[in-house]
């Protein structure tokens, strides 16, 4: 949710950054438009009150209290209306309303992109910042990890499609045993780096999606218990970003740092062709999620920890990837800057991405209003959050499927997944 203040302050700002993702940015005009009517409508309710104080008082110092009363009643009575009037119209028009128009602009219109977002209208346009390993040459032909995942009998998407329909997935076996791996890997490793493990719930309100910036643009992408109006989560970062709303966070408690494990659930249409075989694009799947709350001039330091810390798992499971940073026409509805993670996909023979770094500022505890105060004393300002994923499950699976394919069909189990797996290589039962 925007700001009021930032718009009132600086309107061109939020014009270019408007531009610069495509958007018309002439709701601003309407914004100040409206702001100026609720701002006018305040300064009448004051100005009345005011007038009404002075007649009240004239009446009061009256030697004929009475007659004075009856000779300014009308002018009174015409005030209170005034009033009233003022005071309705204030009201209809507050952010905090929310069935106002004007909070309703602000609620639709995306986060402000910081300057160092690159230029561009789309993933075109994305600017690689940094790569680490090198891409195998295989000295064979490489399968796809849905050919070699049913060859090995750990991936069933036929009995997945008869229980579920299409864009689902069974893993059995090792391939089961290996996803749980994963998980539990990156779940130690984000402990190590002073994360703090929580198991949310899967189900959750309106209210936690909306908070989270869930249901302005993606609300047709969501599976939803329309009787109990509960949404499940597309990602643990709507709990974990939602966890303090309406809080006041200590400050000597910021930084906060949360991951969770959970399944996650999208109503994935994708184009068509494109990442529909296999486990890219599933309406359900997993995620380790990092989330960070903190201080504002924190927040673009630890978008770049928070970067490193999903970088260590793939640098940990010795997979090629490439840190990405998205240009303005690609950039999520509520972050100000992201990093996407991709990973080298020897079936596409390119890099797709496994991991999505943002950092959202001051855009979704606006809404939730989370806060935090400098001392005791201090007016109460909105912490930054941050999210990313550390890493998508079933593309990291992927992703070591086919980089770890062997000439027999086989698939050799990195290093540092052997001692949860207790075996080197996943071979056919």
């Amino acid at each position: 949710m925007l700001d009021i203040t930032t718009v009132r302050r600086d309107p061109d700002r939020v014009r270019h950054s408007a531009r610069r993702r495509g958007q018309d940015p002439t709701f601003v005009d309407e914004v100040l438009r409206l702001d100026s009517e609720y701002r006018s409508a305040l300064t009448t309710v004051e100005t009345a009150k005011a007038e009404k104080n002075r007649i009240s008082s004239q009446i009061g110092k009256a030697a004929d209290k009475a007659a004075a009363a009856r000779e300014l009643k009308p002018q009174l009575d015409e005030l209170s209306a005034r009033i009233d009037e003022a005071e309705a119209r204030a009201r209809a028009l507050a952010v905090e309303n929310p069935e106002s128009p004007l909070r309703e602009l602000l609620v639709q219109s995306p986060n402000l992109l910081d300057d160092s977002v690159p230029e561009g209208s789309d993933e075109s346009a994305n600017v690689t910042v940094r790569r680490d390993g090198t891409p195998r040459a295989f000295d064979f032909e490489p399968l796809p990890h849905w050919e070699l995942g049913e060859r090995l009998g750990i991936l069933d998407f036929e009995r997945a499609a008869k229980l579920s329909g299409s864009r689902f997935s069974i893993l059995k076996g090792e391939g089961a045993r290996l996803s749980r791996a994963i998980v539990q890997f990156f779940l130690d490793r984000a402990n190590a780096k002073g994360y703090t493990e929580v198991i949310p719930p899967i189900l959750v309100s309106r209210e936690t999606m909306w908070s989270t910036g869930q249901l302005t643009n993606f609300s047709d992408a969501m599976f939803r218990d329309q009787d109990a109006d509960l949404f499940m989560i597309p990602t643990a970062e709507v709990p974990l970003a939602a966890l303090h709303g309406d809080e006041i966070l200590a400050l000597d408690g910021l930084p906060r740092k949360y991951t969770a494990y959970t399944p996650c659930f999208r109503k994935e249409a994708g184009a068509a062709g494109k990442d529909t075989r296999g486990l890219i694009r599933q309406h359900q799947f997993e995620k380790v999620e990092l989330v960070w709350y903190t201080l504002p001039e924190h927040s673009f330091d630890a978008l770049e920890e928070l970067t490193r810390d999903a970088e260590a798992l793939l640098q940990a499971l010795e997979l090629p990837y490439r840190v990405v940073a998205l240009c303005a026409g690609d950039i999520g509805f509520n972050a100000a800057k992201t990093y996407d993670l991709e990973v080298w996909l020897p079936s596409a023979n390119t890099y797709r991405e496994i991991s999505s770094c943002s950092n959202d500022t001051d855009f979704q505890s606006r809404r939730g209003q989370v806060r935090f105060r400098r001392d005791a004393k201090a007016k109460p300002e909105l912490v930054h959050t941050l999210n990313g994923s550390g890493l998508a499950v079933g593309r990291t699976l992927l992703a070591i499927m086919e980089n770890y394919q062997q000439a027999d069909g086989s698939i050799a189990v990195p290093a540092v997944l052997q001692p949860y797996m207790r075996t080197e290589v996943i071979r056919r039962a």
